[in-house]
């Protein structure tokens, strides 16, 4: 039975924090960091971290090879901030709108980057090429190639529209390689679908790559990546760089899909208990979809874990107790239905961790992580940016 009273704030080392806000687990990070690169190094491969999740500079210092990089973005905004704080060799990995290429100059300009961008349409590759020769910067290019239907890029085989893409920047821009994304591997959760995905892809990125060299066009580098697909590639002959992003953080929907396991994810949003609905099982906390994000990724999983999974503070789950239920600035925490595991004595005032359904969307609605290692905060505030 819930409790009635109220906690007095101190004693469990969250209580001067204001409410809802992202809590960020550095030894879970530093562990995912470090299993990822002694993978991947294993395999003969750089990685490019992705740096869509994290969105900080001091997340990207501890995840990247090096200061400077290599790093892939996803937004220009995440180009400029990264440039700004010393990352040099970066990936705009969203196909180009002509629109963003004097703000892709600027920044080649103003920090030195080496900012490469990513086409997968002939009529993309000829306006870099009229940019490049008008601005006396020949841009570096990845023409995308479509792994396995997911989104966008150019079909692995067909080498008439490679070699057209290719032709038409070698008029100004340069062309450096294909870049591919498994975004289907998402769909996946059995380990011998995620390894054939990873082959897939492989052998697609290889495929795309020896087109253009027939060619007689230039491919140095072979990219590849998803979180699942980098975790779970066995062979990466003919690859040059893999970029990931969310396996530095994890969330539930990778814990679902196998590439993480729930006690791998770094993040959680640190809740406070606000109200009771007794008669419906319901504990009301102060973190609604505007801090946990709308992603229900995880409904069309095995397990649905509503909004998020609901811990005690140490960032332990309570046993089937999810965020059922969201609105603006309210969450529904309740036993997940079918469950005969007991809804816990939390009263008002009392303080609960959510695991996030996606690291990405959760972490979009805060600007910034408080830091945790050894259970413990440490009083140290980590920036992050939001914004295109």
């Amino acid at each position: 039975m819930i409790g009635d009273s109220t906690v007095s704030p101190g004693g469990d080392g969250f209580a001067g924090l204001e409410t809802p806000c992202l809590l960020l687990d550095a030894d879970k990070l530093h562990a995912n960091v470090a299993r990822m690169h002694r993978h991947l190094d294993g395999l003969g491969v750089t990685l490019r971290c992705h740096l869509k999740t994290a969105k900080s500079l001091e997340v990207a210092r501890r995840a990247m090879a090096s200061a400077a990089g290599p790093a892939t973005v996803s937004t220009l905004r995440e180009a400029e901030f990264f440039a700004e704080g010393g990352v040099r060799d970066m990936i705009y990995a969203v196909g180009i709108a002509p629109q963003k290429l004097d703000r892709v100059g600027a920044i080649r300009r103003r920090w030195g980057a080496d900012l490469a961008i990513v086409v997968d349409a002939v009529a993309q590759a000829e306006a870099v090429a009229t940019w490049s020769r008008r601005t006396g910067d020949a841009l570096p290019v990845l023409i995308e190639v479509d792994a396995d239907g997911h989104r966008s890029g150019v079909g692995p085989r067909d080498a008439e529209a490679l070699v057209a893409i290719g032709g038409a920047l070698n008029a100004g821009a340069r062309l450096r390689g294909v870049l591919l994304h498994a975004g289907d591997s998402y769909g996946l959760s059995d380990p011998a679908a995620l390894r054939a995905a990873a082959e897939a892809e492989r052998r697609a990125a290889v495929a795309a790559a020896e087109t253009l060299r027939a060619a007689g066009l230039p491919c140095p580098i072979v990219s590849v990546g998803s979180t699942p697909t980098a975790r779970y590639a066995e062979n990466l002959v003919g690859i040059t760089e893999v970029r990931a992003g969310v396996f530095m953080i994890g969330d539930l929907f990778q814990a679902g899909v196998g590439s993480c396991a729930v006690d791998d994810i770094a993040l959680t949003v640190l809740a406070t208990v606000i109200g009771h609905q007794r008669d419906k099982g319901w504990i009301i906390t102060d973190a609604g979809w505007m801090a946990l994000s709308r992603d229900r990724g995880t409904a069309r999983q095995a397990i649905d874990q509503g909004y998020g999974l609901a811990c005690d503070l140490t960032g332990r789950p309570f046993p089937d107790l999810i965020v059922q239920d969201a609105n603006q600035e309210h969450g529904i925490v309740a036993v997940r239905k079918g469950s005969a595991a007991a809804l816990p004595d939390l009263p008002i005032g009392a303080r609960l961790r959510v695991l996030p359904n996606h690291a990405c969307a959760t972490g979009a609605q805060h600007d910034r992580y408080h830091v945790v290692a050894d259970g413990s905060l440490t009083g140290e505030v980590w920036p992050r940016i939001n914004g295109w």
